[in-house]
């Protein structure tokens, strides 16, 4: 079973940097979210504010990066998990 669990951005960028084909890891971020199966991390999402300067109003969040080893839904998952902490925190616009 699919499970949410907070993760570190170094964690997260270790599993990019293993798994994601064309993307190297991430310099910062607001927040990173993992999905783990049966205690093995299967996918990260890094979240933090938007590349575009156009766009960086304090209020959008964007989703920088998400890699997942291919497990059924973990992607879903992630893009939900990080929609709702975004919600949660007050930001009125999250983007990939």
């Amino acid at each position: 079973m699919l499970e949410i669990t907070p993760i570190t951005l170094k964690a997260a960028n270790e599993f990019v940097t293993k798994y994601h084909r064309h993307h190297k890891a991430a310099r910062g971020h607001k927040f990173s979210i993992g999905v783990r199966n049966d205690g093995k991390l299967v996918g990260v999402c890094i979240c933090g504010r938007p590349v575009s300067r156009y766009l960086d109003d304090g209020k959008t969040l964007e989703v920088n990066r998400l890699c997942t080893n291919g497990t059924y839904n973990a992607c879903s998952i992630l893009y939900t998990a990080a929609y709702r902490a975004a919600k949660a925190m007050g930001y009125k616009k999250v983007i990939t």
